[in-house]
């Protein structure tokens, strides 16, 4: 799997001439399709599995009580959560834009993420200004990398709040001349020095049920709008994703 680094190095090759652009932009299709057939592959057959097991459960419910059945499932469900996310990585600069209205989009966020916390302890505050500039976007994509960011704040703050802190989560957008700014806080556990060079690259993960991709898969989304994500840490204190989105952004449809 290349790298965010790798990825950045071949774009220089690219750069240097016409021919190696050719070469290297047929090696990166190929690379892509590749992945999207093993991915493919796999999936058919783990969805089958995971129907029968479904199936075997409504017939003989007992088997819920056996020993390991539950490991099972849940190892069945990362599979697929893992090669959904692989899927979102390959294609994650694969962009449909249009014109997309910014305020709706984080107001439309910051919503669905309240609702996915209305029944834990956490505090969500969000500062979105009313008169936001329009941005030329993938909509999804970018509605993907938001909840990315909000989730990743939520699985560093809860369950376990440090020294007794109520658990608390900020989205701050601003608008200035060329970009929007949007700025995802968290109160939690942090990222250790040690790490946090790393965070961006896939399948680097220090969840317990993490599959190593949405940060990578939100930093390459980022990127294909011709903007930026970086991350600060205070450990133990907070957390800050920071993400610039050109207002004018001039990136052209990579749409297949």
């Amino acid at each position: 799997m290349f790298s965010s680094t790798d990825f950045d190095k071949l774009q220089q090759l690219m750069e240097e001439s016409t021919e190696n652009k050719e070469l290297l932009t047929k090696l990166l299709a190929s690379h892509r399709m590749e992945i999207s057939a093993v991915s493919h592959e796999i999936r058919n057959p783990l969805t089958l599995v995971y129907s029968t097991l479904q199936l075997i459960e409504s017939q003989h419910p007992e088997v819920a009580s056996f020993q390991h059945w539950d490991e099972m499932r849940r190892d069945i469900e990362y599979m697929n959560e893992l090669l959904n996310d692989l899927s979102l990585y390959n294609n994650n600069d694969q962009l449909r834009l249009a014109p997309v209205d910014s305020n709706t989009l984080f107001k439309t966020a910051a919503l669905s993420f309240a609702s996915s916390i209305v029944h834990t302890d956490i505090q969500f505050t969000s500062t979105i200004p009313p008169q936001l500039p329009s941005i030329y976007a993938d909509a999804v994509k970018l509605r993907q990398l938001l909840l990315n960011l909000l989730t990743n704040a939520k699985d560093a703050v809860y369950p376990a709040p440090l020294k007794g802190r109520t658990p608390a989560i900020f989205l701050e957008v601003s608008a200035g001349h060329q970009f929007l700014t949007v700025r995802v806080q968290d109160n939690g556990c942090g990222i250790p020095s040690d790490r946090i060079a790393h965070i961006f690259e896939p399948f680097v993960t220090h969840k317990q049920h993490g599959t190593g991709l949405g940060l990578a898969i939100s930093a390459g989304i980022a990127k294909a709008h011709n903007g930026s994500l970086t991350v600060t840490s205070d450990p133990e204190i907070c957390t800050v994703f920071t993400l610039t989105l050109p207002v004018q952004n001039n990136t052209k449809d990579k749409t297949r």
